[in-house]
Formats: structure tokens, sequence, C-alpha cells
């Protein structure tokens, strides 16, 4: 779970209202063009998950659900180059107002630290559970971390997670939707807590 406290009563109304209106778009003739928007800027200041769009998007058109994964991996990748760079060079400027908008301070800094610690792995597993890509996009920038290592682990992490639900859409359809907005979560801690035991054995055993 994310360790960000949770944000003020007065803002669900307005995820609700943002939600209604990204989701108006599944059915666009532009929808992949928002969709890769929706992935950029969401790895580095928007709130909504691409998911948002890339399950109604899927279910509707389900031979295009490695299309839809490899638009959301690109966009997600290349916006989190945005989200590095806002932590980077516009600490005081961009990235401390991202944070401070989400009450996500505690996060930030407990993800400094780990970087500091784990370097890319933090990326690698940080990408796959529920806490918003945007801070370990911002924290990576903030700790300077270096950028191609951050790039390939990005790749890596949001591959992961967007060919995976697509995957299943493709699979099960309409069935398995439940699953994953309930259970995805979960499932991309499991896989995250593997690759990092994975990871612990090759060095230590």
């Amino acid at each position: 779970m994310s360790n960000a406290p949770p944000p003020p009563a007065t803002r669900p109304g307005l995820l609700n209202r943002l939600y209604a209106r990204v989701l108006r778009h599944a059915g666009s003739p532009h929808a992949p063009l928002w969709l890769a928007l929706l992935a950029f800027c969401e790895a580095s200041f928007f709130p909504l998950p691409p998911e948002t769009l890339l399950i109604p998007m899927t279910l509707s058109q389900r031979q295009k659900a490695w299309r839809y994964a490899l638009i959301c991996t690109i966009a997600s990748v290349t916006g989190g180059i945005l989200g590095w760079a806002i932590g980077a060079m516009l600490l005081d400027y961009a990235a401390r107002p991202i944070v401070h908008f989400y009450h996500a301070e505690h996060t930030l800094t407990a993800l400094q630290d780990k970087f500091r610690q784990w370097g890319v792995w933090i990326i690698l597993f940080k990408g796959l559970t529920p806490i918003p890509y945007k801070f370990v996009t911002i924290a990576s920038g903030m700790a300077h971390f270096a950028l191609v290592p951050f790039i390939v682990a990005s790749t890596v992490t949001r591959g992961v997670r967007f060919f995976l639900v697509a995957g299943l859409l493709r699979r099960f359809g309409a069935p398995i939707e439940a699953f994953i907005e309930t259970r995805l979560p979960l499932l991309m801690g499991i896989f995250a807590v593997l690759l990092l035991g994975g990871f612990l054995a090759l060095r230590y055993l």
C-alpha cells in the first residue's frame, strides 16, 4: 500500500469528475492519443492511472491489446523522464508543489533514502506497487539517479504492468475486469517481492 496519507475530503469529487471526463475519451477515434497522453502525464503529475483508459479500450477491441500496452509503456517511460527532470532540475518550482498537492512529502523522502540504498531495484520494485509512479520518477531525479538505468528499469517495470493488464483482458475479456481493478495491486506486489527475492538470492547465495 502507498505510504502517502489520504487526500483532503474535497479531492475525491475532483477525481471523480476527472475520471468521468477521461473515460469519455475511451470510445473516441483519437482514443490511442488520449491513452498516450494519460500515460505520459500520470508518470509525472496527473492523478489518474493509464488503466483508466487502457481497460475499456482493450475490452472494446481486444485484438489491439498489445498495441495499447505498447502505447502505455512508451508514453509512461517518456513521461517518467519528465518526472525525473522535474525532480532533478525543478525541485522548488515544480517537484515540491506536485508532491505537496498529493500530501506525499513523507513518501518522497522515504523513496529518496531507498534510492541511495537500492538504486535501480527501487524503480523495478516500486513501479509495480500501488505507489503512484510519479513519486518514483520525481524521487529518482531528486536523488540524481543516472538517467539511462532509470529509463531501462522504467521500461521493464511499466511494460510488465501494462502488458499483464492487456494480456489478461485479451485472454479473458470483461470477466477479468473486476479482478484487475481489485486484485492487480496485490498481484503486482507479489511479483515485485519475487523479483526482489530473486535479486537477493543472486547477490547473497
